[in-house]
């Protein structure tokens, strides 16, 4: 298919407006070459440092699909690094996940990013790599068995690159220069994985036009899951070298590239650090990713020959400038005009995942509350709601939920909703022996609040809702990494003089709890 340059360069023009912010980058591959390049702002806007296509910044998250790569590569398929895993996770009472699990996201173990939060951690407070290595050894269990569904899990690329290390002798950074970035001409993309020192002078900004931007703080080290930094050139490259190689079988892309399925055969949605959708009836694969201050996305059109990459260095969501220029060069539309929203304002309880829904009705379509960023879903005229990944359906008794990517049906009860509930009711000392971390409610004149505590001290105070009986909310809106697990579940229940907590989130479900006693402070 021939693209459309002049819709494609117009709609390379209308980003930095549409995605406000102090800069950013973006490009466009078709047939082998660059048809489309852009470099605005400042990389510092205090030192007027120009944004430019040699610019390196950190691709986060767009880094798994390179760790998989160097998986590949090395040792051929995943299994090979199979019976080093339980010496990553020595303290795992089920059947362990295999390495491929890990590639696909089926572990079923928990993000260790969310699981942070509940150990306490400061959101700009310092995360070493031994700090991520002893998170995850402490896992007891996952929240469903491996391979039965997917779960966005960072944990599970930062144990592939250590198992990477192990079994090559090697330096991860070194494996990764050799296998990927010098092979594809990615000439100045390097691992930098202390984000306390971003590549050349690049400052990441949080906040937006009506607040103004303000450099964004961040003190973890990532690596596997994230901490490849690389300039526009650099990706650039990076799809020039997929292109060249599309019809040999045995290349890396392609071999990343290949369908994965669950357990029980269904077709998957996620693979070796790439997901796969469909849009606008084109098959995609892509990823995104994230730090506080900066947001990118890449995605590949195999059958158009064509790529898309765009970086920012503020909070903008990357991926939809993405799908604006994949819908001007190919002259297609992505999302889709909504029937009118009537009645789908709710409340829901997925009693299964210890998760609840929020449905709220909007002029442009439902919001759905459920994984870490509200989904936008249209209305079909068959009643449903629909968004990339997710269905929505009202039943009689129940909300049907369906996310295929996911291998996942969920029939939500209808909770009743609650103005207000007291929260001295549910105030005292936690702990969680599935975890080894605690924490505390306070109520105070009205007002209820939960701190966690655990391996990484103790964190900063968050509010609790009440939504339904025994049902509260906490909203987590900053964490360690970029995007924070957003709204927790608390459930409560009591047994005897007994009062219980499932706590979860998207990333990390039905982590027990149980009230020991009194406040150990009071505010």
């Amino acid at each position: 298919m021939t693209i459309d340059l002049a819709a494609l360069q117009h709609a390379l023009n209308l980003l930095p407006d549409q995605h406000r912010g102090p800069a950013g980058v973006a490009g466009v591959v078709k047939d082998g070459q660059v048809v489309g390049r852009r470099a605005w702002g400042y990389a510092d806007m205090y030192r007027r440092l120009p944004m430019t296509a040699q610019t390196r910044l950190p691709i986060c998250s767009i880094s798994k699909h390179l760790t998989c790569a160097v998986l590949l590569d090395l040792f051929g398929d995943p299994s090979a690094l199979d019976p080093l895993l339980p010496n990553l996770l020595p303290n795992y009472q089920l059947p362990l996940p295999t390495v491929a699990h890990l590639c696909h996201n089926q572990s079923g173990l928990r993000d260790y990013w969310a699981l942070t939060v509940l150990h306490g951690a400061e959101p700009e407070g310092l995360f070493t790599e031994a700090d991520g290595l002893r998170l995850l050894g402490q896992a007891q269990s996952g929240h469903f068995p491996p391979g039965a569904h997917y779960s966005y899990s960072n944990g599970n690329f930062r144990l592939i690159a250590e198992l990477i290390s192990r079994a090559s002798g090697r330096d991860f950074a070194d494996v990764l220069q050799e296998r990927v970035f010098a092979p594809a001409g990615m000439d100045t993309a390097e691992l930098a994985p202390d984000t306390r020192y971003p590549l050349d002078g690049v400052i990441g900004y949080e906040g937006n036009d009506d607040v103004g931007f303000l450099p964004a703080k961040n003190a973890i080290h990532w690596h596997g899951d994230a901490g490849v930094s690389a300039s526009l050139a650099d990706m650039l490259a990076w799809e020039n070298h997929i292109d060249t190689t599309r019809d040999d079988p045995n290349s890396l892309y392609n071999r990343l590239s290949v369908p994965t399925s669950f357990a029980d055969g269904t077709p998957a949605g996620y693979g070796y650090g790439l997901r796969r959708d469909v849009l606008a009836g084109f098959d995609v694969t892509g990823h995104g990713g994230a730090l506080r201050g900066f947001s990118c996305f890449r995605m590949h059109v195999a059958s158009e020959r064509l790529s898309i990459v765009v970086m920012f260095n503020h909070d903008s969501n990357a991926m939809r400038a993405a799908w604006s220029l994949m819908e001007a060069a190919l002259d297609c539309a992505i999302t889709t005009a909504t029937e009118p929203v009537s009645g789908w304002d709710g409340l829901w309880m997925d009693d299964r995942q210890s998760l609840m829904l929020r449905t709220t009705e909007l002029p442009a379509g439902v919001r759905l509350h459920y994984a870490p960023t509200p989904a936008l879903l249209s209305i079909d005229s068959d009643g449903s709601a629909r968004g990339l990944g997710v269905s929505l359906r009202k039943e009689d008794t129940h909300l049907l939920m369906q996310r295929p990517g996911e291998n996942l049906e969920v029939q939500a009860r209808p909770l009743v909703p609650v103005e207000w509930a007291d929260g001295a009711s549910i105030a005292g000392r936690f702990q969680s022996d599935e975890i080894n971390a605690g924490l505390e409610i306070i109520s105070r004149d009205g007002a209820t609040y939960v701190v966690f505590d655990g391996m990484l001290g103790q964190g900063p105070m968050e509010r609790m809702y009440s939504l339904a009986e025994d049902i509260w909310l906490i909203t987590t809106r900053r964490s360690m990494d970029a995007s924070a697990p957003g709204e927790w579940t608390a459930q409560f229940w009591r047994e005897g003089k007994e009062l219980h907590l499932m706590l979860g989130c998207w990333l990390a479900r039905k982590i027990p709890y149980r009230r020991i006693g009194a406040l150990l402070h009071k505010s």
